[in-house]
């Protein structure tokens, strides 16, 4: 009989392995639910952030990747102003190993526009400087391969105008990217820049970079040909009251400002004098006066006729024209030929309350309508006598700048709604509604009389072919030291395109032109430049030639008396 002895050593090791595997599946079960509830947690923890607060990370994380100030884009898209990682080039003195007349040097034949002398003074001097700010990275690499130590290279966020002076005074400037905007729209636009919800979009303005240079390329051109004081011109939208384009010569390059303090609007570049001067618009303001008394129910039909025979003897004064025409002449033919007496009687039949009411909802007697900071306010009459009524109207004794004659023009051809202008780029949605300042009947009758004035008037100059364009000259004499200088003038034409369906609206100044030959007024100045600007802008902006179209004023011709002037 065999007898088997078990160990009882077995089954412990058996109960063992068991304790053991319970104990490890305790712990991964325990892990598990610390890992589960860890991921509850965190779940939780961002949705709270991405609920409730969303704000606090668009203002803090994510700020950190936005620039400190949204770029400046056309209304094409293209860049006009962006905040960029800057190269600068400084220097510690005391750190210097080399010799400064000798790095000075250097330093010359690396950044040839800065005088030696100053980059010795720097070298020279006692705490830290810059040598250099906005470096391009070339330029950089040129100082570094010196060896100085006592050169560094700091990197800072700067704000930076690709296209240099194109539209520098609509644009202004920053002195740096976190900076407040000195002008233009870097000033007024200042809160939308920085803001850092909309920051990291560009903001998109009204102004054709290709328009704007056009218009700025004419205008200088212009000005050196006529040996002018200055010269400025404003495209607007008629039908919107978009700026497309802006300029006022000279100019100032934003990349490189400099310290202009205590120098007036006249004598600084940064003036923009298309919204901060103020001048006398000359016979520019006739078509409003016109246009103004056919609305009052005083000029009723385009025939009515007007002494013209001798100049206009009113309270010691004589208004005179340039052009006499020694005969009764009627609404058209005061018009096509300029005429200051015809102008003045019409006024004085009207008298004063309609035309102060007019030029009122034009806001002539307030500031530019645009949104920068820097805009000037119109001069207005300190009394509106029978010789202030009649001397306006063919715009003498009041003065108000280029923009807010580009925006009553728009007015006078779009159907008569007056709008504010604006450098924004709108949408269909974000036109403003505007206000009636002229009925539609009036509007369309300038239409007509406008072309006639281009096409058989003082106005010729400017007819681009194809474009049919609407306008009117305007010469003043600038005061000065209480009277008038004959022999300083600002020469004006304000004018639109296409006529039989404006869209544009053009202003082009010339401040003192000598002209050629002595043909100083805006009929050898100012029209000329317009004439220019629409040939090569209308294309640009959707507006073909087309010789086959024009304004019908088959009504209007047979009352002019057959001779034409030129202003």
């Amino acid at each position: 009989m065999a007898t088997i002895i078990v160990q009882p050593g077995g089954e412990r090791a058996g109960r063992q392995r068991l304790n053991l595997t319970a104990i490890a599946h305790n712990r991964l079960m325990l892990l598990l639910i610390l890992f589960l509830a860890i991921t509850t947690v965190l779940i939780g923890r961002l949705a709270w952030v991405g609920i409730f607060a969303q704000g606090t990370t668009s203002d803090g994380s994510l700020a950190a990747f936005l620039p400190a100030r949204a770029d400046i884009v056309d209304r094409n898209g293209v860049p006009l102003a962006r905040t960029m990682d800057a190269y600068s080039v400084a220097v510690r003195p005391s750190k210097l190993i080399g010799d400064p007349a000798e790095l000075a040097r250097k330093l010359h034949e690396i950044f040839p526009d800065e005088p030696e002398a100053a980059f010795y003074k720097k070298l020279r001097g006692r705490g830290w400087a810059y040598l250099r700010r906005r470096a391009l990275p070339e330029q950089v690499a040129a100082v570094n391969a010196l060896g100085e130590i006592g050169i560094e290279f700091p990197r800072e966020k700067e704000r930076l105008y690709p296209q240099r002076t194109l539209a520098a005074h609509v644009l202004g400037f920053a002195p740096n990217a976190n900076g407040v905007g000195g002008m233009g729209v870097e000033a007024a636009f200042n809160d939308r820049l920085i803001d850092p919800a909309q920051r990291g979009k560009p903001f998109a303005v009204s102004i054709d970079s290709r328009v704007q240079g056009a218009l700025e390329s004419e205008l200088y051109a212009q000005l050196v040909q006529t040996r002018a004081k200055g010269a400025g011109g404003v495209i607007m939208d008629a039908n919107t009251g978009e700026i497309i384009a802006m300029a006022s010569i000279p100019v100032f390059d934003p990349n490189k400002l400099q310290n202009y303090a205590g120098k007036t609007c006249s004598q600084s570049p940064l003036c923009n004098h298309m919204v901060q001067a103020r001048y006398e618009m000359g016979s520019s303001f006739k078509p409003l006066a016109i246009a103004t008394a056919m609305d009052a129910g005083v000029v009723t039909s385009m025939s009515k006729r007007y002494d013209a025979t001798a100049p206009l003897a009113v309270a010691g004064f004589r208004i005179k024209d340039d052009h006499a025409m020694g005969r009764w002449i009627n609404v058209p033919e005061i018009l096509v030929h300029s005429s200051n007496i015809g102008t003045a009687r019409i006024a004085d039949e009207m008298g004063a309350a309609p035309l102060q009411k007019m030029f009122r909802s034009l806001d002539f007697d307030q500031r530019a309508p645009i949104e920068f900071n820097e805009r000037a306010k119109g001069i207005w009459p300190s009394n509106w006598g029978r010789i202030t009524s009649m001397t306006t109207s063919y715009g003498h004794g009041i003065a108000v700048t280029p923009l807010h004659l580009a925006a009553a023009y728009a007015a006078l051809v779009n159907g008569g709604i007056w709008r504010p202008a604006t450098v924004r780029k709108l949408s269909a949605e974000e036109v403003p509604e505007g206000r009636r300042v002229f009925s539609a009947a009036t509007s369309a009758r300038m239409r007509q009389l406008l072309r006639m004035i281009v096409s058989a008037g003082t106005g010729r100059s400017a007819d681009a072919k194809g474009f049919r364009v609407g306008g009117k000259t305007g010469s003043a004499e600038k005061p000065q030291e209480g009277r008038y200088n004959k022999t300083s003038l600002v020469t004006t034409f304000a004018s639109a395109f296409p006529m039989d369906n404006p869209r544009y609206v053009v202003v082009a100044i010339m401040d003192e032109a000598t002209g050629q030959y002595g043909l100083r007024t805006a009929a050898w100045t100012a029209a000329p430049v317009v004439k220019r600007v629409v040939e090569r802008t209308g294309p640009m902006l959707g507006v073909m030639p087309d010789e086959s179209r024009d304004v019908d004023i088959s009504d209007l011709m047979p009352l002019l008396h057959g001779d034409k002037e030129k202003e």
